[in-house]
């Protein structure tokens, strides 16, 4: 079901989104109420799942994880069971930063940081196509990012 947000709602999601770390004085500033009924709409907006939690973006290239790569895998089985016995398997590894479940040819993207080329080679041929039930693996080396907006295409009203 989707939200019921007020102008007010969308407008306290958009700038949280372009700046989690401002603190509620300012975020009640920009968008035109007093603090405390901010602070009890952001708390709600929490409670109701809308704002899943905070965190810092960091540079990956800067921090040494220069390869990013997706991996698209194919299963033997879909069946509840196996899919989510897949699913549990990919949160154990740190490589994956994103896992999407799709429909159609391939069963999962994996979308994978490493180190370096070789780094993610030893990942696919030791971890990931000797999983149980994966029966393919195609992969696709990035050469440069040309969008990252990991954010909800909010309106501006």
């Amino acid at each position: 079901m989707k939200a019921r947000l007020d102008s007010i709602d969308w407008h306290i999601l958009k700038e949280l989104q372009d700046d989690g770390r401002m603190t509620n004085v300012e975020l009640a500033r920009r968008v035109g109420i007093s603090a405390p009924p901010c602070l009890r709409r952001v708390r709600a907006l929490e409670e109701a799942g809308l704002i899943r939690g905070y965190r810092t973006l960091l540079d990956e290239k800067q921090l040494g994880y220069d390869v990013t790569a997706f991996a698209m895998v194919g299963l033997h089985s879909q069946t509840e069971a196996d899919l989510m016995a897949f699913e549990k398997t990919v949160k154990d590894w740190p490589i994956v930063r994103e896992s999407y479940m799709l429909s159609g040819e391939v069963d999962f993207l994996l979308k994978c940081v490493a180190p370096d080329l070789q780094t993610f080679q030893n990942f696919v041929i030791q971890k990931l196509t000797a999983a149980h039930n994966v029966d393919s693996v195609r992969t696709a080396l990035t050469i440069r990012r040309t969008k990252d907006e990991p954010v909800v295409p909010i309106e501006e009203e």
